[in-house]
Order: C-alpha cells, then structure tokens, then sequence
C-alpha cells in the first residue's frame, strides 16, 4: 500500500536540510571526512523519517542527531568488560582470558613480521604448525597433532578427511547444539557424511553402536555434552567400548571431548573434567578439542592422535580452508609453554577455578 502524507509533512519533507548543510555543523569538524559524510546522511534520513511519521521539523534536531552519530561510527563496539555474570567461560564475554605473558607476545606478533612459516636456520620454506605441534605431543602424549581454527571446523575437515560420502554413528543423547544455534549433525552434514542416529535422549548402549554398523560406516563420533548434562537413569559405553567396537569392524572413533582440558580438575575440589590425555589413552582414533575454554588460550580447534590419521586430515584440502592464522597460532604457543613451564596457573581461567569459595 503507498504511503500517504499531509499537506503539512510534503511541505516538511521538501524543506528539510541539505547534506552538504548538515556537513558543515561545527561540533562535526572534528571527525574525519568519511564519518561527517555518513553521519549527514543518517541525521537527514532519520529526519526524513520522523516527519512521515508525523513529527514536526522543527522539533528535530538533525545537528544533534548527526553528531550523536558520527560519535557511534567512531566508537569500537568489541570492548573490553567487567564480567560480573559468575560465569568463568561465557560464550557472549569471549570465553577465556588470555594470561599476561601471553598477552605480551601476542602485541608483539601482531606488530611486526615473523617466522610463521620460515625456517630461519636452514633459510627455507617452513611449517606454521611446528610452533605449537611439539608442544601438543608432549603436553598429550599424541603422535601428532594439527591445529585449526576452531572445534566445529576440526570436526568438519575430520568427517570430510576420514569419512566423506559413508555414515557416521552418533548417539542421540550427543547431538548438542553449540553456539548461534548451530547443531552438531547440520555441522556432520556438512562433511559430506550421512549422520545415523542411535539410541535414546538418556541412555545409548554398545549394543546400538553394534547394531547400526554396515558396510556404509566410516567412523562412530563421540561428543562430549560439554554445556548440559543429563542424569539419572543414563546409560552409555566407555570410549574404551567404542574404541574395541571401532577396531573390530574396521572403522574409526573421533572422540569431541570439547573443553580441550590437560589437567586434573579434580586437584580444585572440582568434579573430574575429561582430559584430553585421557581420549587418547581411550585409543580414539583422533581427538578433538577446544584451544580456549578449559585449555585457556585462544579459539582454535586441536585434532591429536595417530601419524597415519593426522597426515590424511593434513591432505585435505579443508585443511587449508581452516588454517589457523599467526595471532592464533602466537597465543597458543606462549599458553601451551605456560603448562610445560608449570605456570599453568598464570592463566586466567585455571587461577579462577583452582580458587577456594
């Protein structure tokens, strides 16, 4: 339906202000050109706006408005917070907070060029996974390791690598959904694999597992609840259990542990949190897990487990498509040298969980 107007807004509407007018209010020479420009032409649709609505001219103040906004065009919008919610990981604060030192390095990397993939003895070519690759097998005991730039993205370039065009199994009582309400199996489809569900909301038995395996399977896919839990009358087989069924009909376990914790909470008087150590001692065929969160570095998505299996996700051409950038790969090397130092505690996430009440 076309918009109808009085006599006296038509009237308004020819007479309202000039941009190039607006452009020359003095409060608005002190911010550069382009945010003058567009701040004009907000202040003058708004006022637009406000007399179809009705409201007499004179009672807009376009000056007012135009500098109000060219004030929001020159604020940052990601400032940094006081987090006063009680909760250490808050998805909507950032997660975790990097450590001091950490923090230190990550200025200087971003101010400058560096070795990301330069090898400065030998004056060749080099890898940017070698920064943190070492330190991810001694802090794991892993084979090898690949980091990305998040878990959702490990799980897809996983999927893809090892189990591309056949079905993965995965629980009912798994099937999480993870921030801005994206849902673990939309993020298995997009691997290329058909998603097959078993079992129940509580309780999955091995038996399931077993009975959905056909000569379509590539891989059973564990994923650790990470934000709820489910109690009471539950049920459901050890890694270890998937792991022998895994082996026994020739296909693979991923196990998504999520928080990418390496150590005992349980030293806090917290409940036990899956290690990532302990998937691997479980025999997963690749573990996956947060580089934030209960690890306390930055977002990143860390893939561990046997030589053959990390070198067929490195082939892959996701791979590249979810490289992990050099600030990334800068605070997830000072964070991992924190626990090979034995300062894990200087990072802020473990120093406020490991506080007493």
């Amino acid at each position: 339906m076309a918009r109808s107007y009085t006599i006296a807004s038509v009237s308004e509407l020819r007479n309202l202000p000039r941009v190039d007018k607006v452009l020359r209010v003095e409060k608005l020479q002190g911010f550069p050109a382009p945010v003058r420009l567009a701040a004009a032409r907000s202040a003058v649709a708004q006022m637009r706006a406000a007399v179809q609505a009705g409201v007499q001219a004179e009672k807009f103040d376009v000056e007012e408005a135009a500098v109000q906004m060219a004030k929001a065009l020159s604020e940052r919008t990601l400032v940094p917070v006081i987090n006063m919610s009680g909760v250490v990981l808050h998805t909507g604060l950032g997660r975790a907070r990097l450590a001091p030192s950490v923090v230190e390095g990550l200025v200087a990397m971003a101010g400058s060029h560096s070795a990301l993939e330069f090898d400065l003895e030998g004056g060749n070519r080099g890898d940017r996974q070698e920064h943190v690759k070492e330190l991810l097998l001694e802090l794991t005991g892993a084979e090898d390791a690949l980091a990305v730039n998040n878990a959702a993205a490990a799980v897809v370039l996983g999927l893809a690598a090892l189990a591309s065009g056949r079905e993965v199994i995965l629980s009912r009582g798994q099937m999480v959904e993870i921030g801005g309400s994206f849902r673990l199996p939309e993020i298995v489809g997009e691997s290329g694999c058909k998603l097959v569900e078993v079992g129940c909301t509580n309780k999955t038995r091995i038996s399931d597992y077993e009975n959905a395996i056909t000569d379509s399977t590539a891989a059973i896919l564990r994923c650790h609840p990470s934000n709820f839990k489910i109690v009471g009358f539950t049920e459901e087989p050890s890694l270890v259990e998937l792991v022998s069924l895994a082996r026994s009909r020739g296909i693979v376990c991923i196990d998504d542990i999520g928080s990418g914790c390496l150590v005992d909470t349980t030293l806090f008087g917290l409940p036990r949190e899956v290690t990532v150590q302990d998937s691997l001692r479980g025999g997963a065929d690749l573990t996956i897990a947060s580089g934030d969160k209960m690890l306390g570095g930055p977002q990143a998505g860390l893939m561990l487990g046997p030589k053959e299996t990390i070198a067929r996700i490195r082939k892959h051409p996701l791979a590249r498509a979810f490289r992990i950038d050099k600030l990334t790969l800068s605070a997830l090397e000072s964070t991992l040298r924190l626990y090979r130092e034995g300062r894990e505690l200087e990072i802020p996430t473990l120093k406020y969980i490991s506080k007493p009440l």
